[in-house]
């Protein structure tokens, strides 16, 4: 379980100080998959990245003791230098037991799909590669919960179809958190809609009507 108690984040612009929450509560149980919904600006990728401690809110706390993981999609966190196989050994050490540590890099490599380039250094990769790897390599390894930030736009339709597959398969024994302007990989994917508006999180145990809801907000603000 996660429980996220009264956060507040925030940051100063020119016009002064603009709050993505302010108190915000929520409860995400065990093996739930929650599609954040919200209009651009509105901190969803933010508050993933509260939830994964790659962000500090200005208050609040995150209480879990289950394993999260970074915000796949987001293509980041690689040693330049390195080849993808060796950052993906590194990270393999970290999580994985020395047994299982050749097995998972054999998963990533035909998972991302990106040839050669599985050997040559990471900063030759394009920003698609880097994501293909990133998502490769999450899931790879055993999490509670999966951070998915607009990973749909990743790869050609056969990469994400086999994406969607093995993320079926992960959600038998693991929760899924996702930000995705798709609202079809939402409905596909997620069984709670959260929607992040006037500054707090709106929660729907149908993702039909957080669509609902949030399709109406947006157009809401347009006007």
């Amino acid at each position: 379980m996660i429980e996220i108690k009264n956060i507040t984040k925030s940051f100063m612009t020119p016009k002064g100080r603009h709050y993505l929450f302010k108190d915000l509560n929520l409860t995400i149980a065990d093996k739930q998959s929650v599609g954040l919904l919200g209009r651009n600006g509105a901190g969803k990728s933010t508050l993933l990245r509260i939830i994964c401690g790659l962000d500090n809110p200005d208050s609040g706390e995150v209480i879990t003791n289950s394993t999260i993981s970074w915000p796949v999609g987001v293509a980041g966190g690689f040693q330049g230098s390195l080849t993808g196989r060796q950052n993906v050994r590194f990270v393999c050490r970290l999580y994985s037991s020395g047994d299982y540590i050749d097995e998972k890099i054999r998963f990533v490599e035909e998972f991302a799909d990106i040839g050669r380039y599985f050997d040559m250094p990471v900063k030759s990769y394009s920003s698609g590669m880097r994501s293909r790897l990133t998502f490769g390599l999450s899931l790879a390894i055993d999490f509670d919960y999966y951070m998915l930030d607009e990973v749909g736009a990743v790869g050609d339709a056969a990469f994400r179809k086999r994406s969607q597959e093995i993320l079926n398969a992960r959600k038998a024994t693991s929760g899924v958190l996702m930000v995705s302007h798709n609202l079809k990989d939402i409905e596909k994917t997620c069984d709670v809609g959260i929607v992040l508006m006037d500054q707090t999180a709106h929660v729907y145990h149908d993702t039909a009507e957080a669509i609902k809801v949030y399709k109406e907000h947006v157009h809401k603000k347009k006007k």
